[in-house]
């Protein structure tokens, strides 16, 4: 099936806005945003304003019956205090603060984030990241795809909301409780093929932005999620 004979696109379509803080003098590690990223997505979903009568119930559920889009911007200075201060919920891993918010329209971002920048985010490490945890889910990146920091951060968005979906619900509610931790690495070039064929959670992009269409940018893994 084509993208333009998909029927969610004949409903509405929100997407989900995050924004990465990026002051000038001190921008975060790229791994820290990026796990920031995908923990803000999750926080999102399993949040209880998202679900039942929530104040943010509607939009999360028209949000997800229709192509799951994520967007993310960068602010610094006043026009982060101004995002900071519309409803939503801030995630820190490390050196990185991000905001998610409900849900919007795709033509109807609030006038606060609408103005701040969407392309061109580009981040690096100063230092290899820590060793995985065995407890954390890890975000498999593609060693095959050229992208910005600011469509990575997407990409593990979508990949953490996959394996959210993916796993029974004692596992969620454990990997909850624990504040869901996680870690985001770039797979292999050896290890990339087994990967996306092992039956993990992989994301296939729409092809909106950067990459072509159904490219297969991250695969999800947790230990639960091979006991599904």
């Amino acid at each position: 099936m084509s993208s333009t004979d998909d029927p969610r696109d004949a409903l509405p379509q929100y997407v989900l806005p995050l924004v990465v803080r990026l002051e000038r003098d001190a921008p975060p590690a790229r791994t820290d945003a990026l796990e920031a990223a995908a923990r803000a997505v999750l926080v999102m979903l399993s949040d209880d304003r998202s679900h039942g009568e929530g104040e943010w119930a509607e939009a999360m559920r028209v949000w997800q019956d229709a192509r799951i889009r994520k967007v993310v911007r960068r602010a610094r200075g006043a026009e982060w205090r101004r995002a900071a201060a519309l409803p939503g919920l801030t995630v820190t891993a490390g050196t990185a603060e991000v905001r998610v918010f409900p849900p919007v329209p795709l033509d109807g971002w609030p006038k606060e984030l609408a103005k701040l920048q969407v392309s061109g985010t580009e981040l690096t490490d100063p230092a290899d990241p820590p060793a995985r945890a065995p407890e954390q889910a890890l975000l498999w990146l593609s060693p095959e795809l050229s992208m910005s920091t600011g469509k990575e951060m997407a990409q593990v968005g979508h990949g953490a909301q996959l394996l959210w979906y993916a796993l029974p619900e004692p596992d969620r509610k454990a990997w909850r409780e624990a504040g869901f931790p996680l870690t985001v690495r770039t797979a292999s070039a050896e290890d990339w093929s087994g990967l996306t064929t092992s039956g993990l959670p992989v994301v296939r992009d729409a092809g909106f932005t950067e990459i072509a269409p159904g490219s297969c940018t991250v695969v999800a893994d947790h230990p639960a999620a091979r006991r599904v």
